[in-house]
């Protein structure tokens, strides 16, 4: 919908649109400058689509890619994951990470090729967990990885049906943890509720590693168990596989203890194993305090804006407002009766607005169009208000 365009249609055209993936997962790697390809230079990237692990050693380049990325893959896959996209970008060493600006360079050209693939949900970079951290005399911990971490959670909260999952530092516990997870939510707080993050690392043998690939392999796992709308589920309560151990034995107390600071706690539970205990995302706001609910909005309002893309280019007047208000509010009828949206009664936590209340003649004069949707997911406790703009 855009000013000096006007397209009519004698019948608006078929809206029928497939379900918003939640499972489709991609890992970020990275390739030294001793390895990288012919011809690419810092932030040039290599893409391995994978459906199964052996897919990864019949990729020419897989030999390329850091040896954390490499065993995240088998991480995944063992715990049930289905469809993942592998990247390798390619960086001269750790210095790439040492700035925010330094970061910004090798991995926010990854990007676009991302924003291409919208059926991405979830997102991790076992390799960052390697990074160095540092202590200073107060006890507060640093790590580089910290700086990717945050261009990663702005990119999640861009694309919105995106998420995030971290790793601890290496070796990083007792109180320096604590105070890392203090700062690291309370910076930046309008992306935290993208990410979430899993202590402590596991062991398989004697080969150490974070958890964010097997915790991915789990959130796919759910996914498949679940059904069509399984990012209802909280990823908790859940056995790991491909682990003999854990880095740290937790306590029942000490994993309360480690959810209530939003750290989701794995540990060993007598005739379970070893088990996913939290599912807790990093935000400081209560109403994306878990990780069910913040997806749950985010592909529900993804949805809403594939369903509704049809419209950008149809005449703005009420009829169009109508045919909007009318479908958006289908949509919710179908997520509730899924278990996705609370109340006894369809209708009854949510409601839809496309009038001319929240359309103004600037808005039409711009070529926009907008719905606003307010309803509460299961999980939360106050309603959620999406601004559902189109065209412009």
């Amino acid at each position: 919908m855009r000013p000096g365009i006007v397209v009519q249609h004698g019948r608006l055209p078929v809206r029928s649109r497939e379900l918003v993936r939640c499972d489709v997962t991609a890992f970020i790697g990275f390739i030294p400058e001793e390895r990288w390809p012919e011809g690419m230079s810092a932030g040039d990237f290599i893409e391995v689509p994978l459906r199964r692990e052996p897919d990864l050693w019949e990729h020419p380049h897989w030999r390329r890619l850091d040896q954390a990325s490499v065993r995240a893959v088998h991480d995944f896959f063992v715990n049930n994951g289905d469809s993942l996209f592998l990247f390798g970008v390619c960086i001269h060493s750790q210095a790439d990470f040492e700035t925010p600006a330094a970061a910004a360079a090798v991995v926010v050209p990854l990007f676009d090729r991302l924003r291409a693939e919208d059926d991405i949900a979830v997102l991790a970079a076992p390799a960052l967990a390697w990074l160095p951290v540092s202590i200073s005399r107060l006890g507060e911990a640093h790590t580089d990885a910290e700086h990717v971490y945050d261009l990663l959670l702005a990119h999640c909260r861009e694309m919105n049906n995106r998420f995030l999952i971290l790793d601890p530092p290496r070796g990083l516990h007792g109180e320096p943890l604590v105070r890392w997870v203090r700062d690291f939510r309370e910076r930046e707080q309008h992306t935290r509720s993208y990410g979430a993050l899993y202590y402590p690392w596991l062991f398989e043998g004697e080969a150490a590693f974070p958890p964010s690939a097997s915790v991915a392999g789990i959130y796919a796992r759910l996914e498949k168990e679940k059904g069509d709308y399984g990012v209802v589920w909280p990823p908790a309560n859940v056995p790991v596989q491909g682990v003999t151990h854990l880095e740290l034995d937790l306590s029942f107390e000490e994993a309360g203890d480690m959810a209530e600071m939003s750290v989701n706690p794995i540990i060993l539970q007598a005739g379970r194993g070893i088990v996913v205990f939290g599912a807790r995302t990093l935000s400081t706001d209560k109403a994306y305090r878990f990780i069910n609910s913040r997806r749950v909005i985010s592909m529900i309002t993804e949805q809403l804006r594939r369903d509704n893309e049809w419209a950008v280019f149809e005449t703005n007047n009420p009829h169009l407002w109508d045919v909007l208000e009318r479908d958006v509010r289908y949509r919710l009828e179908q997520f509730w009766r899924a278990g996705l949206l609370s109340g006894e009664r369809a209708g009854e936590q949510y409601a839809v607005t496309c009038n001319t209340t929240n359309n103004p003649r600037y808005l039409l004069d711009s070529g926009q169009v907008n719905v606003e949707i307010r309803m509460r997911p299961v999980g939360t406790a106050e309603q959620i208000v999406i601004d559902l703009r189109l065209g412009g």
